[in-house]
């Protein structure tokens, strides 16, 4: 799964029809080249690669000769909606992934969010429990042992926090 392809298609669906400039520049005001590492050259080459996958319609503008917009249609809008629950309940070590769902929420109700993090919460504890058990097999150099620590830690903090926005948006809070 791709970052760029949930934000692109996302971004699409938003305006409705969009040029990739207008993609680059929401992007851009959201920051994503800092938090997933886009560029405008992956924008303009995921908008064609969608284009091509029949993901998006495209059509031509006709007061700018070359410019051409993109609008999501049913495939693109299933990919999206499966790109993002996804990216919702599956753990993933891709923190870029985690974050374009994240900005992508109002696509769905929050009663869905709700169900798709508790996936997730419940698969990150089920992974720290799996990196436990695997660190009290066998002798391991302390390096090692502390590579598991921290794995165990990570999933544990990963868990903590999608509780904390599930207990946020089932009181009807807005996340920060």
């Amino acid at each position: 799964m791709s970052a760029t392809r949930l934000l692109v298609l996302g971004v699409v669906r938003m305006h409705g029809r969009a040029h990739g400039y207008l993609v680059g520049s929401e992007l851009e005001s959201w920051e994503a080249e800092r938090w997933a590492g886009l560029r405008s050259g992956s924008i303009y080459h995921a908008l064609r690669q969608l284009a091509k996958e029949g993901l998006l319609d495209v059509g031509e503008v006709h007061e700018w000769p070359g410019r051409v917009d993109y609008a999501i249609n049913d495939k693109g809008e299933a990919e999206f909606l499966r790109l993002l629950r996804a990216a919702l309940s599956v753990p993933d070590r891709r923190p870029e992934l985690l974050s374009a769902a994240l900005v992508m929420l109002p696509a769905l109700p929050d009663e869905e969010v709700i169900t798709l993090l508790g996936k997730r919460a419940h698969a990150l504890e089920e992974e720290r429990a799996r990196i436990v058990a695997t660190a009290r097999e066998g002798e391991r150099p302390r390096h090692v042992a502390e590579l598991f620590a921290w794995r165990a830690a990570q999933a544990a903090g990963d868990a903590a926090w999608t509780h904390d926005l599930i207990g946020r948006l089932e009181r009807g809070e807005r996340p920060a």
